[in-house]
């Protein structure tokens, strides 16, 4: 799948990580033929692969980034300062990155939030159902708790999956609100 020069992928251990924006088939042709494309999107490959096997990305953490030539833009929340560092080492490392802006939110330190990350997991991959995404390395449905507000990142196979989600998330004690940004597999 050809990606754009200014994707945004969430970085999941699914098969969907190609979840990016797309060109129609004729823009994919047009594209490949510039010069660069392949390079950016190798590049891309690249960058993803290298965010999977951080070794303490977890199901609390939420990475993403934008590929533009040869500059990396790096997104998200992470729980701990290190992987934040972590994640920029690792795009420098990569031939053809020539810079790297690493825009990693490291989330505060909060014995609430962590109470509240346990919380809102038991209660989405406990559930018959979801209990599903559970079985993979990293659940691909990222908990993100900042300040007792949950975000859900990631990607579902159903709609349904999406709404029970956020459904679960919301009957947590102690969470003010939920934001649900995960995307339904196509």
């Amino acid at each position: 799948m050809k990606h754009s020069s200014l994707c945004l992928c969430m970085v999941t251990v699914t098969v969907l990580f190609t979840a990016t924006q797309g060109f129609s088939l004729q823009g994919d042709r047009d594209r490949s033929t510039q010069p660069g494309a392949r390079s950016e999107d190798r590049i891309t490959r690249e960058v993803r692969h290298e965010l999977v096997m951080l070794p303490y990305y977890g199901v609390f953490d939420n990475l993403a980034y934008r590929v533009d030539g040869s500059t990396v833009t790096l997104m998200g929340q992470v729980t701990r300062p290190t992987l934040k560092s972590d994640a920029g080492n690792v795009v420098k490392g990569i031939e053809g990155v020539n810079k790297v802006d690493n825009q990693i939110l490291v989330l505060p330190l909060s014995p609430m939030d962590d109470q509240s990350r346990l919380a809102v997991y038991r209660a989405i991959y406990g559930h018959p159902g979801l209990d599903r995404y559970a079985l993979q390395a990293v659940p691909p449905i990222h908990i993100i708790v900042n300040n007792g507000k949950v975000t859900l990142e990631g990607v579902v196979a159903t709609q349904g999956d999406k709404d029970m989600a956020a459904i679960r998330a919301n009957g947590v004690s102690g969470v003010f609100s939920v934001v649900n940004n995960l995307r339904v597999e196509k």
